[in-house]
């Protein structure tokens, strides 16, 4: 296939060594002169592990060339794609000058192109910049997105000092497009790449790369809180971490990784506040552990939130216990909503089979007693009597006797705070706490 590539900085020269690499003809696109002068010598514009190696190769076997000339390489390629930067103001604002000045230059030079032309934005943009660059070009071409050319989100995962590696060996390549034709070339571009190839909705892909870089962040800054910690008791962090990490069940794993609605039990919040009081006595600040509970206590909230805006009088939680499975209430977020919500005045039924008054003991029983002291009114094993008079329902737990709620109670108000639906067809208002 014919590319053009706008932008031979980091992720274009690459990109546009690597596509090269993978049997396309490359032209490069960039307004520095010089950048243009040094992919037309053989030369890379970067310092990275294996580029000079494979922008030579790709010079010698004439698979890669650059230019200033816009109308050229957009002319002479099926698929554009878009590397140029997108830096931030001190506020943490993109500044999308250049994602824009490419594709209004793109966009003029379709007016006298006849064939489909796909533009894939590489750049790291937030959601809604597609659509940006999509009316733009159209304005400036005179074409119809869809019909004469698509603009697909196509993120990059590459990290400095390994990036060659990881384009050519990434976790999955993702496209955002709902174009089908736009879809099949970008197979075609990727189809020697490992690894599967994913496409979403365009607004999917476009947050992707801010998730990733958040979440490694995140994870950078709690292996440091950590160590302190640990130095502070004389504790090898490294070794700790070193065993925290063998753990890919629970610890590195997409468990725990579904956005829902708070966490409880007996475990997390007694030893997460343990951990933040042992950091307290030794005099430490850790900003990322402390906010934990805030964050977790916010998520109650925010359901207690949408109940309230919803205007109905009458609540029936299904699942108290703080997950399915069990009758384990201690510290249960679903508790702490039906507190809340019998605090405010509103009338409460409660279902959950695995809860039998009868049988809690210790200090599950202590709990409960003191929070929700007369329970046994307002709960029951019999979820028609629950659901018959209710206005809203919450979906607090996750059972299969839940997935047909929609078909044999129309015309109510769902709340689901655990993804009970993945597709939601239902006769009345659906609300989810994250989605």
């Amino acid at each position: 296939m014919n590319i053009s590539i706008f932008g031979l900085g980091y992720v274009g020269c690459v990109g546009a060594a690597c596509c090269a690499r993978l049997g396309h003809y490359v032209i490069g696109v960039d307004v520095a002169v010089a950048k243009v002068a040094q992919i037309n010598a053989g030369k890379p514009t970067i310092i990275e592990a294996q580029i000079g190696e494979l922008v030579q190769e790709a010079y010698e076997q004439n698979r890669l060339e650059a230019t200033t000339d816009v109308g050229d390489a957009v002319c002479r390629s099926e698929i554009s794609l878009i590397c140029v930067g997108t830096p931030s103001s001190k506020e943490g604002h993109l500044n999308l000058d250049y994602i824009f000045a490419v594709a209004k230059e793109i966009g003029e030079a379709l007016r006298s192109k006849e064939s489909f032309h796909i533009i894939a934005i590489r750049s790291t943009v937030l959601p809604g910049t597609n659509k940006r660059v999509g009316d733009l070009v159209a304005k400036e071409s005179d074409k119809e997105e869809g019909k004469d050319f698509a603009v697909v989100s196509n993120p990059e995962f590459m990290r400095e000092g390994t990036a060659v590696n990881d384009y050519l060996n990434p976790p999955f390549t993702l496209i955002g497009t709902d174009n089908t034709y736009a879809e099949a070339k970008m197979r075609e571009l990727y189809t020697d790449i490992p690894g599967e190839f994913i496409v979403s909705d365009i607004a999917t892909a476009e947050i992707i790369k801010y998730v990733n870089n958040t979440f490694h962040a995140l994870k950078v800054t709690f292996a440091n809180e950590i160590g302190s910690i640990c130095k502070a008791l004389a504790i090898d962090s490294h070794k700790v971490m070193d065993i925290f990490c063998k753990d890919t069940q629970l610890n590195l794993s997409p468990y725990y990784l579904r956005p829902g609605f708070a966490y409880g039990g007996s475990c997390l919040p007694k030893d997460t506040k343990a951990l933040r009081t042992l950091a307290h006595d030794h005099y430490l600040n850790l900003p990322v552990i402390n906010a934990i509970e805030a964050s977790n206590e916010g998520q109650k909230r925010r359901v207690l939130e949408i109940i309230e805006a919803k205007g109905k009088r009458k609540i029936a939680i299904l699942g108290l216990s703080f997950k399915p499975g069990t009758d384990d209430l201690r510290s249960s977020p679903s508790v702490d909503l039906a507190e809340n919500l019998l605090g405010k005045g509103y009338l409460l039924r409660i279902f959950d089979r695995n809860v039998r008054l009868s049988q809690l003991t210790g200090t599950n029983a202590d709990f409960i007693n003191e929070a929700l002291p007369h329970l046994n009114e307002i709960i029951s094993d019999d979820l028609d009597t629950v659901l018959d008079d209710s206005e809203i329902i919450v979906i607090a737990n996750k059972e299969k006797e839940f997935a047909t709620l929609k078909e044999r109670y129309p015309k109510r108000i769902i709340i689901d705070l655990v993804r009970q639906f993945d597709e939601v067809d239902y006769d009345g208002e659906y609300e989810g706490i994250a989605w």
